[in-house]
């Protein structure tokens, strides 16, 4: 059995100060690019290092377990749809589908409407998707295009895709995290559904209002021709994943269907320049792969030493004297949300975060009172709210690849993540909503 231990979440905190710290005394020097300049994938070598040095067993057993970590399913098929990210956002700007798209959507929606539409465009797709990654791969290169052809400030707008992106993937029925929340819970994804729904639904107003008044000065001043053939890989993304296919397969679909369109609309595009624009997407998202690899087997290692056993049973060791002081359900529901928030900051993995903390959160509901529903909820939320707004994961990381813009600058851009974690923490000091028997 795997002991407890303090000790283990020290890598983390050490690849933190690294890269972190790195940036801001880059920056307070004058710098340009200063999180630049220690890379995210050379900055965590030490804390891979330290993490090894920390563990048990042999030397070749932990490198074993490393190996795991990396090699890990959730990693892996991030890393697929990093690839194939990468792949149809460069092909899809190449044969001229970025400017069409965004030419197409200029002319169409309302100056003062663009970042709200935004919104509620990410959002559907995610829902209806099931994942983050695939909607902020597919909208990103479109909403970078809209930002500039409208004057409207980069990083807001990448921060709108983000929070659209994490309303979806919060609440659809079909999404990872959604499943591993009803299932280690024991309750109906319906009514999760619902729960989550009366939560996420006045954070997402109130950040439709605040994006309203954003871009209410935006200005539309020049519309250039389009050609709507150009615009049909994006539609073809975006059905295919209202259809609920595969996001591997969405991707890999809109890299074919650009690619053909390239090379019937453009004299100029060859079989030769569409497999440039592949390996150049391939190449763009070289430091999010390395990174998400090198993750996976830090908190692996991590995990086999205890650190996060440890973290879980301080949680529920507080939540226990919370309860003993005045026997609310408020204090299960604290424990659970804070819980999978602090497991997430170590695993940069919502859905991982959520597995982890699943057996607790069910054993503290239990004791407290906590309805599964409830339970099931939280664990959702405060999960796709930490990895919303955290700079070392991976949606913050492939927006930031795509808009070559800094992961940490981007953070307090993703107004909606910010808001639902408020509105839930709202909601767990007034009982609200009540969970219906």
């Amino acid at each position: 059995m795997t002991s407890k231990s303090p000790l283990a979440l020290l890598p983390l905190l050490l690849f933190l100060v690294l890269f972190v710290g790195s940036g801001l005394w880059y920056q307070s020097a004058g710098v340009d690019f200063a999180f630049y300049q220690i890379s995210a994938p050379v900055a965590i070598l030490p804390a891979i290092a330290l993490a090894v040095l920390l563990g048990k067993g042999n030397f070749n057993q932990r490198i074993e377990t490393f190996i795991k970590g990396v090699g890990d399913n959730t990693i892996i098929t991030m890393i697929l749809i990093y690839l194939l990210a990468g792949a149809f956002a460069s092909v899809a700007k190449s044969i001229g589908g970025v400017d069409a798209t965004v030419n197409f959507g200029l002319s169409v929606v309302p100056a003062s409407l663009l970042l709200p539409g935004l919104f509620i465009i990410t959002a559907f797709v995610a829902t209806s998707m099931g994942t983050s990654m695939g909607t902020i791969a597919a909208i990103a290169p479109i909403a970078i295009g809209v930002a500039e052809a409208a004057d409207l400030p980069l990083l807001l707008t990448v921060g709108t895709v983000i929070g659209g992106a994490m309303f979806g993937d919060n609440l659809s029925i079909i999404s990872d995290t959604t499943i591993a929340a009803t299932r280690t819970q024991g309750c109906d994804m319906r009514d999760k559904f619902r729960m989550n729904f009366k939560i996420a639904l006045p954070a997402a107003i109130v950040t439709l209002v605040w994006l309203f008044f954003q871009s209410s000065n935006a200005q539309i001043t020049d519309i250039k021709d389009y050609d709507l053939i150009r615009v049909l890989p994006y539609v073809v993304v975006l059905g295919l994943a209202v259809a609920g296919v595969n996001v591997i397969l969405v991707l890999f679909s809109g890299i074919i269907l650009a690619g053909v369109i390239g090379l019937v609309a453009q004299a100029d595009y060859s079989v030769a320049s569409w497999s440039a624009d592949i390996y150049s997407g391939y190449s763009s998202m070289q430091e999010i792969l390395i990174l998400s690899l090198l993750i996976g087997g830090l908190g692996a290692l991590m995990k086999s030493q205890g650190g996060l056993d440890w973290l879980v049973g301080i949680i529920e060791r507080i939540s226990r004297a919370l309860g003993a002081k005045d026997g609310s359900t408020r204090a299960g529901e604290l424990s659970i949300s804070a819980s999978v928030a602090l497991t997430n900051l170590c695993t940069a993995n919502n859905t991982v975060s959520i597995l982890i903390n699943g057996s607790v959160a069910k054993d503290i509901a239990e004791k407290y009172n906590v309805d599964p529903k409830r339970s099931a909820s939280l664990l959702d939320i405060f999960s796709c709210v930490t990895q919303g707004v955290l700079p070392y994961g991976a949606q913050i990381l492939l927006a930031s690849s795509l808009a070559s813009v800094s992961p940490l600058s981007l953070v307090g851009y993703v107004q909606y993540s910010w808001l639902l974690g408020l509105v839930a923490i709202i909601s767990i000091v007034f009982a609200w909503p009540k969970a219906a028997r």
